[in-house]
């Protein structure tokens, strides 16, 4: 007997869009599809109403994921973006809006208290402000961070490291101590190649025929001057000595041996000892 399910197991896009775009209605600032799913664009100010729509009257029950977007350029950077999910449609759809460091954007925690969480993820990463929003802290940086990781302006490397002190009983930022010595930072790219020689470089060939590191540096020394270089024309200058004894590298030959017998074994109660064989030409 074959069971049918009341939901399709791909549901298709056709027709959604048109849909949805007609209900939100001035709601709306764009609607697309793009890689086979459903994008709406909502007016900051409209988000909650939106999803409220969405979630009453189009089946799109649940709030899987509110994720975070920047785009230093604009002057509207970020992109919230939240992911619906119609369980009795089985279908998904995305929703997003764009706003600016210092505009608020209304919570929806009041449709969904999940997203309290999903919000503060944002808040965290990104810096946007959610108005309304009950608990709007730091949830995956430590207490006392400074900045928003996930921006694109984010420095990556630096002279100040941030720790938890036990003197003070909280995060502090303090300057980098590295233990290694002659550890210091510059800061070009990888793919650049540094302007002055690195140490050990200082000893390399500069007549190869390769590129040579550029000395750009009054410490930076050129190649040793050797008055006589060193040469290995007869065998006295390469340390070695005369040949081993070519007798010594053939193998010895391997003696083959009469394997032992091995002992009898010891009697017990149950077990009388056993007499030894006689050997050939023994007397019986």
């Amino acid at each position: 007997m074959t069971v049918l399910h009341s939901s399709p197991r791909i549901t298709s896009n056709e027709g959604v869009k048109a849909a949805l775009s007609a209900a939100l209605g001035s709601m709306l600032v764009e609607a697309r599809e793009e890689y086979g799913e459903i994008l709406l664009t909502v007016a900051r100010d409209s988000i909650e109403d939106a999803l409220r729509l969405l979630r009453d009257e189009h089946e799109y029950q649940q709030l899987m994921e509110i994720a975070g977007a920047d785009y230093p350029n604009r002057a509207e950077r970020f992109d919230v973006v939240y992911m619906l999910l119609s369980l009795t449609r089985n279908h998904r759809i995305m929703v997003k809006l764009t706003t600016d460091e210092a505009t608020p954007v209304p919570t929806v925690t009041t449709l969904w208290p999940v997203a309290g969480w999903l919000e503060r993820e944002v808040f965290d990463m990104y810096g946007v402000l959610f108005a309304g929003n009950p608990d709007l802290r730091r949830i995956l940086t430590d207490y006392g961070f400074q900045g928003h990781p996930q921006r694109k302006d984010f420095p990556l490397t630096g002279y100040v490291e941030l720790r938890y002190s036990e003197e003070d009983k909280r995060v502090v930022y303090e300057p980098v101590e590295l233990a290694q010595d002659l550890r210091t930072f510059d800061f070009m790219s990888p793919w650049e190649g540094a302007d002055y020689i690195l140490p050990g470089d200082e000893k390399a060939d500069i007549t190869h025929p390769g590129p040579a590191p550029v000395a750009t540096t009054a410490q930076t020394k050129g190649p040793p001057t050797v008055d006589k270089p060193k040469v290995t024309e007869t065998p006295a200058d390469t340390g070695a000595g005369e040949p081993a004894n070519t007798v010594a590298a053939k193998k010895a030959p391997v003696r083959k041996t009469k394997a032992k017998a091995p002992d009898a074994p010891a009697p017990t109660e149950n077990r009388p000892a056993r007499k030894p064989r006689a050997k050939k030409g023994d007397p019986k």
